[in-house]
């Protein structure tokens, strides 16, 4: 782990082989905002974090102490119920922040669905880094605009749409989620299960399999294996999310 040393305020000093220079996915996350005379503060305060499939970034009810930024991999955001059921509320990817919105304690679980890396920040150091870099701040604000529209969309997909709409959605704006992912013209990487798109579109798993069987079967998608699907029929997927079909 490395040592957290809070640099001068006017964030100007660097280190030496600093780890933010070499990030791929810096460009994509709010990161990029931050000057590059600002970058030796960021990277001081950053521990760099790697997680196996199913291990846990956060526990609902802990100390809200860290925030983190993914760098690779994806990860599942969900809530438990009383009896157990799980309401998986979003799927996070490299450029994607995490645990900033929160209060005193987590409202929420996180867990890698597959290999995953992150810079994990303490909380207090880096909203004193807020305070002093604007840039960082805007970004973050705009991020969080962009967090509020999905949060409505969602609400519509959950709300209004029928099953077939609210797969054909799902394929349809997975890969704009995932940017860093090297990936074919119409392929759709999907590294979660089919469990865990059931409980993100409030859908049993029997429903999710039997919808995409029946777009494999019409030709609107190609099932590659079970983690990657090519779509076909870009605009027929688009009128069955739509309603249009």
């Amino acid at each position: 782990m490395l040592e957290l040393k809070a640099l001068p305020a006017d964030c100007s000093r660097r280190r030496e082989d600093n780890a933010c220079d070499r990030c791929g996915t810096r460009v994509l996350s709010v990161c990029g905002s931050i000057d590059e005379a600002d970058l030796g503060r960021l990277d001081s305060l950053a521990e760099h974090m790697t997680f196996a499939a199913g291990e846990v970034l956060i526990r609902e009810e802990d100390p809200a102490n860290h925030v983190f930024n993914i760098t690779s991999g994806s990860v599942r955001v969900y809530k438990l119920l009383a009896d157990g059921r799980r309401q998986i509320t979003g799927f996070l990817f490299a450029g994607d922040f995490l645990g900033l919105a929160t209060g005193d304690s987590y409202v929420f679980s996180a867990e890698a669905i597959e290999p995953a890396t992150a810079c994990r920040f303490r909380k207090s150091e880096y909203r004193s880094l807020i305070r002093d870099c604007p840039t960082l701040e805007t970004a973050l604000l705009e991020r969080a605009t962009h967090e509020l529209v999905a949060a409505q969309n969602q609400m519509l997909l959950l709300g209004r749409k029928t099953a077939l709409e609210r797969i054909a959605t799902f394929l349809l704006e997975l890969p704009s989620h995932d940017p860093a992912r090297s990936r074919l013209e119409g392929q759709v990487h999907l590294p979660m299960t089919r469990s865990e798109i059931a409980d993100y579109l409030g859908l049993t798993i029997e429903t999710v399999s039997r919808i995409l069987t029946r777009l494999k079967t019409q030709g609107v998608i190609h099932l590659v294996s079970l983690s990657e699907l090519r779509i076909e029929q870009p605009g027929v997927l688009r009128d069955l999310a739509e309603g249009t079909a």
